[in-house]
């Protein structure tokens, strides 16, 4: 058996490759990799030799040959194939071990240039592993170090290796293309080509959208059904996840989760990571129906299910910080979907034992977790794709421009701050009363701005809450003052909202008028 290792990441390879050294595995390797396993003792053969042709221009040709391709593409069950690489002299190849070029992360480095990028683009790896992989029922291509064991474990219990896992390593390995190319051409698409300043030390301005949009996902799961029972679905991650994403979650116990409980499940969790002090989040239906802070989890989670009990029957709920046995007495009450947080004590998973199909996440925080979010957002359209920049603003209180004769308090600035970030997580329209970082109301999704100040009160009724001297959060501009109207009515004596409309002075001449306080954001949080 003969194996060829040309690789850029050299994790692993010197222990990988005396490995296959001791199973009597011939080994051939090409420049850096070559001098690394042969400092190490090993006997390899360069490449070079075998093709009786230097590396040349570089490093850009070193693989490109029949008698390295002619080794990886011969069918050893086509006798005509056999015979072509006796008459000239070429020996077949068993197992390829590449990496390639580190595309992806040269161009994300800061002041990458042009020169640089090109130069890691490389061609004879990827060749090799398309040749291998198409080849896959006589050759093993390995393109990650967290396949050598798998591979070793096969040579040494059979002495070759299973179609099976043949077949895996060619996907794994078209796969691994796939992501490369769709790099490079996401780059090359983003660069504004500038031929004035062309020269080695050229760093491209680049544009936010790229002339062709590559994105790569890889399966979780197939699902159930989707939104409904009629309808098929999967679930996908990034290749490369975010640490505190959803993808990254363990599910500790309960039911597979379904195409809805992942959405709702995901709409939480990003809203409870954007507060950096105790929070609980209960989702319904992709809108948050109740969202509070705390001195502790327990705290939060009693305040949260206040705003909206008949809502949160059902719902998602979140935690940032570990469940401990107060909260999982208080959330076990109910009936809840899925329970979401860092941590669970030892007496909360005892307690949700006997709530068997209770779905529990366990989700590591890394200390940065409120900055921690995806940084595009896609949407499908017929035949197409609509991308934007995630909504990550953040507002500082120092932004807010009071716009009123009134001057809000400081706790209504506070309050402001928390339900203006509680708006951002709401479907459009949305409004959102808080009084003491606890949500009182909340008005979603509605065709009419007034509809939904009208919702968020009649909820509040429901609830058995007051709306008294509350702060209200509105996702975007007041179009008149009749939305204003509806929510000072309700008890508002403070308003949040962009700012920006064309009857933006009617609106504050109502409120002026009200008695009571607003302020402009200067930025809106449409959620559809």
């Amino acid at each position: 058996m003969k194996a060829l290792i040309s690789v850029s990441d050299k994790t692993g390879i010197v222990e990988f490759a005396q490995a296959l050294h001791a199973l009597g595995v011939q080994l051939l390797s090409t420049g850096g990799t070559a001098k690394l396993l042969a400092d190490k003792g090993l006997p390899v053969t360069e490449v070079a030799e075998v093709t009786q042709f230097p590396e040349m221009l570089d490093g850009r040709v070193k693989t490109l040959h029949p008698m390295v391709h002619g080794g990886l593409l011969a069918r050893r069950d086509f006798p005509e194939h056999m015979a072509a690489l006796k008459e000239h002299g070429i020996e077949t190849i068993d197992l390829l071990v590449v990496n390639l070029y580190p595309f992806e992360a040269t161009v994300a480095k800061a002041g990458c240039t042009l020169a640089d990028a090109i130069e890691n683009i490389d061609i004879g790896g990827p060749a090799m592993v398309r040749s291998a992989a198409k080849n896959w029922k006589d050759v093993g291509v390995l393109t990650a170090a967290d396949q050598y064991e798998a591979v070793l474990a096969e040579l040494k219990a059979n002495g070759k290796l299973s179609n099976k896992l043949r077949f895996e390593l060619s996907v794994a390995a078209f796969n691994r293309i796939s992501q490369y190319d769709g790099a490079i051409s996401n780059y090359l698409s983003s660069v504004k080509f500038e031929d004035e300043k062309l020269s080695e030390e050229y760093v491209p301005e680049r544009a936010s959208f790229p002339g062709q949009f590559n994105e790569q996902y890889l399966k979780v799961q197939d699902l159930r059904y989707g939104e409904n029972s009629h309808q098929q679905a999967a679930w996908y991650r990034d290749v490369n996840v975010a640490d505190g994403s959803l993808a990254t979650g363990v599910q500790l116990q309960g039911k597979e989760l379904s195409y809805n409980n992942i959405a709702d499940a995901d709409a939480a969790w990003e809203c409870v990571k954007s507060f950096d002090v105790p929070a609980c989040v209960i989702i319904k239906h992709a809108n948050p129906c109740g969202v509070a802070v705390g001195a502790n989890p327990f705290e939060a989670y009693s305040k949260a299910f206040q705003t909206d009990p008949t809502s949160a029957f059902g719902g998602i709920i979140a935690f940032n910080r570990p469940v401990d046995k107060a909260a999982a007495e208080a959330v076990s009450k109910q009936f809840v979907e899925v329970l979401m947080a860092p941590e669970f004590s030892a007496e909360a998973l005892e307690i949700f034992k006997a709530k068997v199909n209770v779905r529990l996440m366990k989700i590591a925080l890394p200390a940065n977790y409120g900055a921690v979010r995806n940084a595009l957002e896609t949407k499908r359209v017929g035949s197409g794709l609509l991308l934007q920049s995630a909504d990550n603003h953040e507002l500082k209180l120092e932004e807010l421009k009071v716009v009123t004769i009134k001057q809000p308090t400081q706790e209504e600035l506070q309050d402001l701050l928390f339900a203006w970030k509680v708006a951002k997580f709401v479907k459009s329209n949305a409004i959102v009363f808080c009084k003491n970082g606890m949500t009182m109301g909340v008005g979603a999704g509605q065709m009419s701005r007034l509809d939904s100040a009208r919702i968020a009160s009649i909820k509040a009724e429901a609830a058995k809450l007051s709306l008294q001297n509350t702060v209200v959060a509105s996702d975007a501009f007041f179009p008149f003052r009749d939305g204003l109207d509806v929510v000072v009515d309700a008890g508002a004596t403070c308003v949040a909202q962009p700012g920006g409309s064309m009857r933006d002075q009617e609106v504050i001449d109502a409120a002026n008028e009200r008695g009571v306080a607003m302020v402009f954001t200067g930025v809106r949080h449409f959620r559809h």
